[in-house]
């Protein structure tokens, strides 16, 4: 069922209330049928065919790009070679992300060398960093102080963490809704850095010295090619643009998932089956949205089935949606546009804890009377 954006406040902020397991009344072996049933029906197989195909129109495209670089030569028509370079490296982090998940190979291992080496040595960002920070979040999604991907960083989630900038964040946070997307174009940037980072850590890392030698092989292929060919300006405006594409393309993919959803408290004890699809939005759209999302759209069947082939996610989604009916669970759908509109809107909420953290809805009535 569609979610209906919250109504926008003309009061100052709103507590921010969290979800609890009397908000949500647990449901007894509810994961346990739902997978027996998917499992029935043979969804929890490989689909090599599948990925085999996805993967060979990765490559192709690469080599496209890799083509039009050389036939274009010194020419800023290579900045439509940057954004579709940006446009290939995204979906070639769907497929790494689809890999860390166990979905393309028979085995684990195999799938974890088939990640490393798509996330490092393709995409530029440190598998290691990656999986560890997203199972983080696959086993607590909204949970307050559990799952980082609301943990605060340039954005704030949270209200109490938006009442706590200071100085630039703080100026960011007051319109963060409205900043969100343009914040993105660095948020390419930001994912080969904080990756780097990860690896540059002391903490124990398996796999430290492959990820930093395929990070380097692969910054060395983009890099020398670039400045050789093109005039240093050039270079820098391509690089410029393949990273905003794909941080734009990187966050509106992975924004629509669980902002603007219920958010869970820190200490709550949720059913797998509840906290998964309370927290989790679909997008609508089908086989176009697949293609385009890497099969992020269908966000509430992943969060149930992580290593769940891609193309099985549409074919479970119907018992899904039957089984939260029956049961009277949520099942949040929407278009891909209505989300980014539900994800502004929720951000910018949260941000209005910045503008005055100890504001009081009754105190602003007065103060514009």
């Amino acid at each position: 069922m569609p979610m209906a954006a919250p109504a926008s406040s003309t009061l100052g902020p709103v507590r921010q209330t969290y979800a609890t397991a009397e908000t949500f009344p647990p449901l007894a072996r509810a994961y346990t049928q739902v997978s027996q049933v998917a499992k029935e029906m043979g969804l929890l197989r490989r689909a090599p065919i599948f990925y085999g195909a996805v993967g060979a129109a990765l490559a192709l495209a690469l080599g496209g790009c890799i083509t039009g670089f050389v036939l274009l030569g010194d020419s800023w028509f290579q900045l439509l070679i940057a954004a579709a370079l940006g446009v290939v490296l995204t979906q070639a982090a769907f497929l790494a992300h689809e890999a860390a998940h166990r979905q393309i190979l028979s085995s684990g291992p195999a799938n974890v060398r088939l990640a490393r080496v798509l996330a490092a040595g393709v995409v530029g960002i440190s598998y290691s960093w990656w999986d560890a920070k997203h199972s983080r979040h696959h086993a607590n999604p909204n949970r307050v102080g559990k799952d980082p991907d609301i943990a605060v960083d340039t954005i704030s989630f949270l209200e109490e963490d938006a009442a706590q900038a200071r100085g630039l964040r703080r100026m960011i946070t007051r319109r963060q809704g409205w900043l969100f997307f343009p914040l993105l174009t660095l948020e390419g940037l930001n994912l080969h850095a904080l990756g780097i980072r990860h690896l540059f850590s002391r903490e124990p890392i398996k796999g430290r010295a492959l990820e930093l030698g395929l990070i380097a092989t692969r910054f060395a292929i983009l890099l020398v090619p670039l400045f050789l060919v093109l005039p240093v300006g050039m270079a820098f405006a391509f690089l410029g643009v393949q990273l905003a594409v794909f941080g734009v393309y990187m966050g509106a993919s992975f924004a629509p998932n669980h902002k603007g959803m219920p958010v869970i408290a820190e200490g709550a004890r949720l059913d797998f089956f509840s906290k998964q699809v309370r927290t989790s939005r679909n997008i609508r759209g089908g086989w176009w949205a697949s293609a385009l999302l890497g099969g992020l759209n269908y966000q509430v069947e992943h969060h149930l089935f992580p290593s769940m082939a891609r193309p099985y996610l549409a074919q479970v989604r119907p018992v899904v949606r039957d089984f939260c009916r029956t049961h009277g669970v949520p099942y949040t759908e929407t278009s891909l546009w209505r989300s980014y509109a539900i994800v502004v809107d929720y951000l910018n909420r949260v941000g209005l804890a910045a503008r005055d953290p100890f504001a009081c809805p009754v105190v602003s009535e007065y103060r514009r009377a």
